[in-house]
């Protein structure tokens, strides 16, 4: 791929997106204010639904709560902060800007853990323990289950009003509230069964977001039918390999590509929602469509090993 199909930035966490939009000049004030969309459950099931609205009032989290960033430290080459340009986060840097400095902490920032093991320079020591897990354990790991294709498409559009982050601590809510991310069952939802006034709001993401991944369950089901499987179409834009990446250096990480712009203007085409090219570059990071694991760290080789093993 020529440097020309790729969008660079100079300081990267996994599946940033949209935060190479946010102006460095000032900070971005959010101005949605659409109403939060509701669900309906069986007044005869009150806790046992996925759609409970009890689980919703408890697990329920305002979407305008602000994010801190992770503490800088030594072993820091970025901030850790994975907020849209919605929340006004600063998590990156001009090209070519304190380059030395990034350089010297990517180097550094594997020695800082205590298990000996290197890993991508935008994870640290104060990392929060379950994006390090989601490093360690998923992020670049190729999928093939369409549920967990489903859920990891649907949380990498959520990127766009919440952090990784944030979405992992509320993971298990978003697996209740979307029903286990089964495109089949979602999409089969009646339109009374979606909505109703009666019920509190659950505000993990905006009613347009929400409403994204409602729509995007039925586009994934009618996929199923032509295709088999939503594996097998999105893997078919890849020939079924994962891309092995080869870089050093967080600043070579795109947050964007030719595929996934392809695939982007496929799924539009198909009456997805939310899913721009860097939503998708993200998503396919995320699935292990490519692995950008830095060639530092402990899991791009173990990546390319788990490929090896499922081909």
């Amino acid at each position: 791929m020529s440097a020309s199909d790729r969008e660079f930035r100079s300081v990267l966490v996994p599946a940033g997106n949209k935060l190479q939009q946010t102006p460095l000049s000032k900070p971005v004030k959010k101005t949605d204010k659409s109403k939060d969309l509701t669900f309906t459950a069986s007044p005869a099931k009150k806790s046992s639904s996925p759609l409970s609205p009890s689980i919703l009032r408890r697990n329920g989290v305002s979407m305008n709560a602000s994010y801190s960033s992770e503490a800088s430290s030594s072993c820091e080459s970025s901030p850790l902060s994975m907020a849209s340009a919605s929340s006004g986060k600063r998590g990156l840097r001009r090209n070519g800007s304190n380059s030395s400095s990034s350089l010297r902490d990517e180097k550094e920032t594997g020695d800082c853990f205590s298990d000996g093991r290197r890993r991508c320079a935008w994870i640290t020591p104060k990392s929060d323990q379950c994006y390090i897990a989601f490093h360690d354990e998923e992020w670049g790991v190729p999928v093939h289950d369409d549920k967990k294709l489903f859920e990891l498409l649907s949380l990498s559009g959520a990127l766009a009003e919440l952090s990784w982050k944030d979405i992992l601590s509320k993971r298990q809510t978003f697996r209740e509230v979307f029903m286990d991310f089964d495109p089949i069952a979602i999409s089969e939802l009646t339109n009374k069964k979606r909505t109703s006034p009666e019920i509190a709001a659950t505000s993990l993401l905006s009613e347009q977001k929400l409403r994204s991944i409602l729509e995007n369950a039925n586009q994934v089901r009618k996929i199923i039918v032509e295709f088999g499987s939503f594996d097998k179409y999105i893997w078919n834009f890849v020939n079924q390999k994962p891309t092995q990446s080869q870089f050093r250096y967080s600043r070579q990480v795109p947050v964007k590509t030719s595929k996934a712009e392809l695939i982007s203007k496929d799924l539009v085409r198909r009456g997805f929602r939310s899913v721009s090219p860097t939503v998708i570059y993200s998503f396919m990071q995320t699935a292990g469509l490519t692995n950008d694991h830095l060639t530092s760290c402990f899991r791009h080789q173990e990546c390319i090993s788990k490929d090896e093993t499922s081909s």
